[in-house]
């Protein structure tokens, strides 16, 4: 697995770079942090302005007298409410696309990676991407916004404020950078967190997907109530995790809220001192008094919305991974397959968990031959059938189709020309019909009445364009057989590899199968079955034995 690297910088740059939505969403944000700026800094000229000439010119005390000040005022303030509110609109709108292209480019990267490689990450990148990837939303609206702002409001204010009062600014430069030292100590502190808080709720959601899918066999074994010791544990754990991370949220906004509260005090005191003693006049006070909490408000936000936002950019580091991890792996090649040439194995070994299934595989299939690849369950059939089809990656050996490298071929075209039917069928949610994925309408007939769909289709609701749902919702495992087994029959590809082909039906119906794909290889097919009942074995021209110590036989 792939070194997950650490964030650079304050802003990720690979957030901006694989985001159109992104870019546009921080030019805009700049923008509009600047506008903010300078609203700020007039806002607080005229307030000071104003008060400070009410107070000590009795002779203005009347609105008509501030009629260009109050002008200026009100346009200020209309400008920073249309800013905040344009920021406000754009960061959610622009979090959701940025987080939807996020999500799309990770389920692209994810949808490449090997089977073998996923299984271990399948828990942890289903929380990724349903749940944890959700909370770059609060990265983006809020901490990306405050982070802008400390970068113009702070320093712009704070320049303002040396040049009305000198003394002020001092007191602000001095406890100004307390707020981002206990910011780096709380990170310090909780570095880690979000991590760990991801991997529990990985755990635990890995955990209950894998006892839904069990459920039915650990009641037929009468086990559904051993594991909720393991799920209560889980779940306590996750618990922990999490009320770990609010304490830390709490607890670093109230510290932070606390150092800018003290800030503030500390320029109001040493304000109102002077003007009682009359070392200052008034005017510069106010406007130092209005823009010291300006000053801290945007270090003290972009506190807050790190801690807030850190789970959604743990988040979003893991898919930086992924797709990183996706850009090294190599890409597909670009010979066209020669489909009418034999398909080879030569000595594939692929690891697995329990060792290396299949080990050393070496055989031949034959355009015109029923080739059958049998052996224990485990030793790699059904893998020895992905890693012909370049789904799977061998760690020795290779598969080639004539001369070519499968790794060398145009794996599209490669899979046009092949028709597979894994044990598990894809079946998508639509009609029956749709599900064949044939336009010919006497290849679809024929193969149905070999399987057996057609009596299926006959005593269904509304025929072929009976609805199914996802993952053939509405058929029983015979019947979605018997549909997969009818798309295969009405394929025009040249090479058919079929996983267990005769699983689920009768006996009937599975010599029927047999004698059908017996007559697409004497047309010039090539076909491989995995299998090993005596029916299947006595249809094959080729049985390959897939064990630890490969052994051929031919007929």
């Amino acid at each position: 697995m792939t070194t997950r690297r650490r964030r650079r910088g304050p802003v990720d740059p690979r957030l901006w770079s694989r985001s159109a939505a992104g870019r546009r969403y921080l030019l805009v944000s700049t923008g509009l942090s600047l506008v903010t700026t300078v609203c700020v800094v007039v806002i607080a000229i005229a307030v000071g302005t104003i008060l400070a000439g009410v107070v000590t010119d009795p002779a203005r005390r009347t609105p008509g007298a501030w009629t260009v000040e109050l002008t200026i005022l009100g346009v200020a303030v209309l400008g920073r409410v249309v800013a905040t509110h344009l920021r406000a609109r754009t960061a959610h709108r622009s979090a959701t696309r940025v987080v939807q292209d996020l999500t799309a480019d990770a389920l692209d990267a994810a949808a490449r990676v090997p089977d073998r490689r996923l299984d271990h990450r399948r828990a942890e990148w289903t929380t990724v991407l349903t749940r944890s990837l959700d909370g770059l939303r609060p990265y983006l609206t809020d901490y990306v916004p405050s982070l802008l702002l400390a970068a113009t409001v702070t320093p712009a204010a704070l320049a303002v404020v040396a040049w009305f009062d000198p003394l002020s600014a001092v007191v602000v430069a001095v406890t100004l950078p307390t707020i981002p030292v206990f910011m780096i100590l709380i990170g310090r502190l909780t570095e880690g967190r979000s991590r760990r808080t991801l991997d529990a709720t990985a755990a635990l959601a890995g955990r209950q997907l894998d006892l839904l899918a069990g459920v039915p066999t650990l009641r037929a074994l009468g086990r559904e109530q051993g594991p909720e010791e393991r799920v209560a544990e889980l779940g306590d754990r996750h618990r922990r995790t999490t009320m770990r991370a609010l304490r830390t949220a709490f607890l670093s906004s109230m510290v932070l809220e606390l150092l800018a509260s003290l800030g503030v005090a500390l320029v109001a005191v040493t304000i109102g001192l002077r003007l009682v003693r009359g070392e200052m006049e008034l005017a510069p006070g106010i406007v130092a008094l209005i823009l010291a909490p300006e000053i801290y408000f945007p270090l003290r936000a972009v506190g807050a919305a790190f801690h807030a936002s850190e789970d959604g950019a743990e988040a979003a580091d893991r898919v930086f991974a992924l797709l990183d991890e996706d850009a090294e792996r190599p890409r597909t090649g670009t010979v066209d397959p020669p489909v009418g040439q034999p398909l080879r194995w030569y000595g594939v070994t692929v690891d697995g968990w329990d060792g290396p299934a299949p080990h050393e595989l070496s055989a031949e299939c034959r355009p015109g031959e029923v080739t059958v690849l049998t052996g224990p369950n485990g030793s790699g059939k059904s893998t020895a059938l992905t890693v012909a089809l370049g789904l799977t990656e061998p760690d020795r050996g290779r598969v080639t189709v004539g001369d070519v490298d499968v790794a060398d071929l145009d794996l599209e075209r490669w899979w046009a020309s092949v028709a597979w039917l894994p044990q598990r069928p894809a079946i998508t949610a639509g009609t029956i019909r749709d599900n064949v994925w044939c336009d010919d309408d006497d290849l679809v007939t024929a193969a149905a009445a070999t399987t057996g769909l057609d009596a299926v289709v006959a005593s269904a609701p509304d025929g072929w364009a009976t609805r199914l749902g996802d993952g053939g919702d509405g058929l029983s495992l015979g019947e979605r057989q018997r549909l997969a087994l009818t798309r295969t029959l009405a394929s025009s590809a040249r090479v058919l590899l079929l996983d267990e082909p005769t699983a689920h039906l009768d006996s009937a119906g599975a010599a029927a199968v047999l004698a059908a794909l017996v007559r697409l290889a004497a047309a010039g097919r090539t076909v491989v079955i995995v299998g090993h009942t005596p029916d299947v074995l006595a249809a094959a021209d080729r049985v390959v034995s897939v064990t630890d110590a490969p052994v051929w036989s031919s007929r």
